[in-house]
């Protein structure tokens, strides 16, 4: 998909021209704008008997698949600060010492626009206070207009990733580097 413009957002002229869907230029005003990436993070969170918590989509793009907590990263913010603020908007839940896993490309398609990404990956394994995953979904308060539901997922092997029904590619390419680096492949 390409994102176009019909008019010029500064002199609302005609004259202006997409490059590659990169940039935009109008010839009539001189305005130029650049299509930079987005920076976004999630969070596997995690615990001792290979279960992640995973949301259910309550908006598009996706609504109804599974996505890992996370969200866009806001101006002057660091990645890290953005799952953690991130998490604590959706879920009400503040994770614990969070570890970079990996990046990756993404398209996120919202109302007919295109918006590339880079996705940036964290883990956090479940605080001892809690058994497993789903004794923290008795005390989550997930965000309404983010969050339809909550899921916890069995994520041990290659074959259980297949089987999930995932928002976003990006998502599902960071939980197999997560299974591989956990059994050391």
């Amino acid at each position: 998909m390409e994102n176009t413009f019909n008019f010029c957002p500064l002199c609302g002229k005609k004259h202006i021209v997409c490059d590659n869907n990169r940039k935009w230029f109008c010839s009539d005003c001189g305005f130029l704008l650049y299509c930079n990436v987005a920076a976004a993070c999630g969070l596997v969170l995690y615990d001792d008997f290979d279960n992640v918590l995973f949301e259910v989509r309550a908006k598009e793009p996706r609504k109804g698949y599974l996505a890992i907590p996370g969200g866009f990263i806001d101006a002057d913010e660091r990645a890290e600060e953005g799952i953690i603020r991130e998490c604590k908007e959706e879920l009400g839940f503040e994770p614990e010492n969070i570890s970079f896993i990996c990046t990756y490309p993404n398209t996120y398609l919202y109302k007919n626009i295109e918006y590339k990404t880079c996705d940036m990956f964290f883990s956090s394994k479940l605080p001892s206070s809690y058994k497993d995953l789903y004794a923290l979904l008795k005390t989550l308060h997930p965000q309404e207009s983010e969050v339809s539901d909550l899921k916890v997922v069995k994520v041990s092997s290659l074959e259980d990733i297949e089987k999930i029904p995932f928002a976003f590619e990006s998502s599902k390419k960071t939980l197999i580097d997560f299974i591989k680096n956990k059994k050391g492949v």
